[in-house]
């Protein structure tokens, strides 16, 4: 199959959110709601009071260091593949064929509704907002706050305005747009949406197993997604959080293979609490597997606590899952924070 042609999805209906009562659902039998009571009180605590935190400087500066980058090289798109650089946890800036992106930008030093309280970076981002290139557009996979981050919202917004579009899921644009947001498209599963005649671009939304939360009423009320950015030459793909689920098999089939993809490979402990809406290494792999990525890069991971797995288990059990599973040692990789790449087809990498 040539890339860039749509083959469609022919073994099968496109699967779709459940609405029902103003609320989204997920249309799985492999969902299942996380536990809202003396179990999900245990596991918080656990979290909090866990001793393993990463907090040695010294330690850290060897173990996950953060580069400084050169954004003399987003000046123009690589001639060929895609340049990804990982600012933490979901982050990513990319560039491809004339378009530059970030994907879930937190610059926060927390991820929560307040700067006092709530997990806090053991690594900081390799740039400030206002060091970063321009940007054309983002993309947000649901509203949890790992994922949306006011203060980066209202920074983005300040600096590059209109000219700046947001992608969003269903029920995301009214708050984009109380915090000042001037462009947002918002759309459901499998919606498409040509981002402009000249750049060549299609975005689409597109299937996840997840959840949506910002306040103690708003439960599901606006819809989480995956992302697919179709240029005229490459194809990115951007899972955001997600348990795995027969959606991503649709996915590579109606739109891959994918030049790159960025996949979560981190906060999955314990399983019996997180695996209906956080994968394992062995699940990302699966998905890399299942949407046709070419090359893929693990994100969610060596930035906040917010499970019980060691800091750096999810790098180790990365590579140990892409070996079982026989990818070549190039094909799915961890990269430091700040770190350019640009990654080809073919799974070539060029740094």
């Amino acid at each position: 199959m040539a890339e860039g042609e749509d083959v469609g999805d022919t073994t099968q209906e496109l699967f779709r959110p459940g609405f029902k009562n103003g609320r989204y659902s997920n249309p799985w039998n492999t969902w299942v709601w996380p536990s809202h009571s003396l179990n999900s009180i245990k596991f918080f605590l656990k979290v909090g009071l866990q001793t393993s935190w990463p907090n040695n400087p010294s330690e850290l500066d060897k173990t996950l260091p953060v580069m400084k980058p050169d954004f003399s090289q987003f000046e123009t798109s690589p001639p060929d593949g895609v340049r990804h650089m990982w600012i933490g946890h979901a982050s990513s800036l990319v560039q491809f064929d004339g378009l530059t992106f970030l994907t879930d930008p937190v610059f926060s030093d927390r991820c929560f509704m307040v700067q006092f309280m709530g997990p806090k970076r053991y690594r900081p981002p390799p740039c400030t907002v206002d060091e970063l290139p321009k940007i054309d557009c983002v993309f947000i996979s649901h509203n949890h706050y790992d994922h949306l981050d006011y203060n980066t919202v209202v920074q983005l917004n300040k600096r590059f305005g209109a000219a700046l579009c947001w992608y969003v899921p269903r029920g995301l644009k009214a708050w984009m747009s109380a915090r000042g947001c001037q462009n947002v498209v918002e759309l459901s599963w499998w919606d498409e949406h040509d981002h402009s005649a000249e750049s060549g671009f299609k975005m689409v939304a597109t299937p996840c197993q997840h959840w949506c939360k910002r306040t103690a009423t708003d439960t599901n009320k606006a819809l989480w997604a995956s992302w697919c950015v179709i240029g005229p030459r490459h194809r990115f793909y951007f899972s955001g959080d997600t348990g795995y689920c027969a959606g991503f098999s649709q996915i590579g089939r109606k739109f891959g293979p994918f030049t790159l993809a960025t996949i979560p490979i981190g906060a999955y402990k314990p399983r019996s609490f997180l695996k209906a809406q956080h994968v394992d290494p062995g699940e990302a792999v699966s998905i890399h597997r299942d949407i046709k990525a070419r090359n893929s890069v693990g994100i969610h991971w060596g930035t906040f606590t917010l499970t019980l797995e060691h800091y750096l288990e999810p790098r180790t059990k990365l590579a140990e899952e892409a070996e079982k599973q026989g990818l070549s040692e190039a094909e799915f990789v961890t990269v430091k924070h700040g770190e350019i790449r640009v990654f080809g087809d073919g799974n070539k990498q060029q740094s």
